[in-house]
């Protein structure tokens, strides 16, 4: 992996995660409480009930841990999953799933080719953004695929705002993530961007800023509980109630 590619969010990156798809889910299943944190962000989007007669769409699914919590939490909802890694969707794909979700191989960043449904209720977008070329315009992109009125949750390591948390973070990653990932793939490459990516990403405080300078309302955030405190957070934001004119919101 190019050092450049991985911090533009370049296609080494996806081909990262294809070499790590076989061994992934194994992999995060030893994070106390990665599933469960999941859930709770998917609860704090704050949707309706269990979900009866809403879209959502699971932005970035990856093997298709954000897309369980999200069919758990709202079990009555249709739930569109995309992700831009084929051999992590197929790892997906593999899993019981109800009638209700479907899964897409498409670029996040270019949806539309392959979301023909929207717009959706809420969004859900699990260690996603920071991964991306254009965050800005990431999120733009989402809140025109929100119908107005419609919840985006960021589930995402944010660090930058606390000198414990990144104390924690990287002595996790040196101690037990790089490791473990070379143990299990026989390559440190994607884990070693992992540790870099979520350093370097937005503290709360700016990931907040950057949430309303896309255009959403009624931004918040939260963190997890356990070593995850204040390294795990939930950002919820809506798309503003008045309609927009196009994807853009011009």
């Amino acid at each position: 992996m190019r050092a450049d590619e991985a911090r533009a969010g370049g296609p080494a990156v996806v081909a990262a995660f294809d070499g790590a798809a076989n061994a992934y889910d194994r992999l995060v299943a030893a994070n106390p409480g990665y599933h469960r944190h999941l859930r709770c962000s998917a609860r704090r989007m704050g949707l309706p009930g269990a979900g009866s007669g809403l879209r959502l769409l699971d932005a970035g699914c990856g093997t298709g841990a954000s897309t369980a919590a999200l069919a758990e939490v709202y079990p009555h909802a249709e739930i569109v999953a995309v992700d831009a890694s084929a051999a992590m969707l197929d790892r997906a794909r593999r899993k019981d799933w109800p009638e209700s979700v479907r899964f897409l191989h498409a670029p996040i960043e270019s949806p539309g080719t392959a979301v023909e449904h929207y717009p959706f209720d809420g969004i859900f977008a699990a260690y996603l953004i920071r991964n991306l070329p254009d965050p800005d315009a990431q999120l733009r992109a989402l809140r025109g695929l929100l119908r107005p009125g419609g919840s985006l949750g960021v589930h995402e390591y944010s660090v930058r705002d606390s000198l414990p948390a990144r104390a924690t973070w990287n002595a996790v990653c040196c101690a037990v993530i790089i490791p473990a990932g070379f143990a299990t793939t026989g390559d440190a490459a994607l884990f070693r961007y992992l540790r870099r990516s979520v350093a370097e990403f937005d503290g709360v405080n700016r990931f907040c800023r950057r949430l309303g300078e896309a255009g959403f309302t009624a931004v918040r955030s939260a963190t997890m509980t356990g070593w995850q405190r204040n390294v795990v957070h939930t950002f919820v934001a809506r798309r503003p109630a008045e309609t927009d004119r196009g994807h853009d919101g011009r």
